[in-house]
């Protein structure tokens, strides 16, 4: 048996099994998420015409129209989802006593999964969804977006302390950063916040650049400096600026604190975070060379959710160690 407050309290027979379901959840909304990704590069938030949770009027939808499939898709793979995430409280409820953090990430998880779809139904039944530029689905679409990282935050966070409840023991940082820790945690604070920020921009960019495609990088040079263009074309000058600021801040932040600190050393998340980040930046400039299609759009978001990721585990990782 464990030793009381070992493993943070969970019952030894029933974790192995939750820590694997955890895993898995944390990959399909992965998944969902990139389909969702797909319904946007592909026009088809309006698949099921402005009905929610119906799609066309229609518990299972007739039509055979392409766009109605991806989105129908997309409505049932989040409703698994939410299913999934009432089971995963259930199941963390059940093996971890009251006031373990654990349960509180899994219920965060359950309420920004219920979110997620609140914001997904406002978008269709309000029609901000196929050929809406406004700046009401501009706004509701980065929103989306900070409610899914938080999301994925959530679960990251719940999956870490599930499938290793005995890390604060393993390892120590040097004196010399432990000294610097309040302000460290500062610094990526800063890099996680300005992720979010990050990811905002890039939502806004991507859906410009879905709306009002460029035939050659010239073309999409001239729309961005064009007074006449859309405030989503305008806008997406931003997003690279911003990209190599913050992966630049980001990755020096990363080596600085795994050149101070033995414990993160041994922690080895430090080195797939840098390349995680050097291979954002190469997808990023790709993207803007080859006019963003939809494949690429969707790796570069699967990469970004997996920056997003790896640096909540990184910094939760220095905190355990450090305190």
């Amino acid at each position: 048996m464990d030793k009381p407050g070992n493993l943070m309290g969970r019952k030894p027979w029933s974790s192995r099994p939750l820590s694997r379901f955890a895993w898995a959840l944390l990959g399909y909304n992965l998944l969902v998420i990139l389909w969702g990704v797909y319904v946007r590069a592909t026009g088809s938030g309006a698949g099921c015409g402005g009905h929610w949770p119906t799609c066309n009027g229609q518990i299972i939808p007739t039509s055979v129209q392409m766009s109605t499939m991806i989105e129908f898709i997309h409505r049932i793979t989040s409703g698994l989802t939410l299913i999934l995430s009432i089971v995963f409280v259930l199941w963390a409820w059940k093996v971890y006593p009251k006031g373990n953090r654990i349960r509180l990430l899994a219920a965060l998880v359950l309420l920004f999964t219920l979110t997620e779809a609140i914001i997904g139904a406002g978008l269709v039944l309000f029609g901000l969804v196929a050929t809406n530029d406004s700046v009401a689905r501009a706004i509701t679409i980065s929103l989306h977006l900070v409610n899914t990282l938080l999301l994925l935050g959530s679960l990251a966070l719940a999956v870490w302390r599930i499938a290793f409840p005995g890390f604060p023991a393993q390892g120590s940082v040097t004196p010399k950063i432990f000294s610097n820790r309040r302000r460290i945690l500062w610094l990526l604070g800063i890099s996680l916040a300005g992720m979010l920020i990050l990811g905002i921009t890039g939502t806004v960019t991507a859906l410009g650049d879905t709306l009002f495609p460029s035939s050659s990088l010239a073309e999409g040079l001239k729309q961005d400096l064009s007074p006449l263009s859309s405030f989503l074309i305008r806008l997406r000058v931003i997003h690279p600026i911003l990209a190599v600021t913050l992966t630049t801040y980001s990755a020096v932040l990363v080596f600085w604190i795994r050149s101070k600190a033995a414990g993160l050393k041994q922690g080895r998340l430090s080195d797939p975070l840098l390349m995680l980040l050097l291979c954002q930046l190469v997808l990023g400039a790709s993207n803007i060379l080859l006019l963003a299609p939809v494949w690429l759009q969707l790796v570069h978001l699967l990469v970004a959710d997996l920056v997003w990721i790896v640096m909540v585990w990184f910094s939760v990782q220095f905190m355990e160690r450090g305190g």
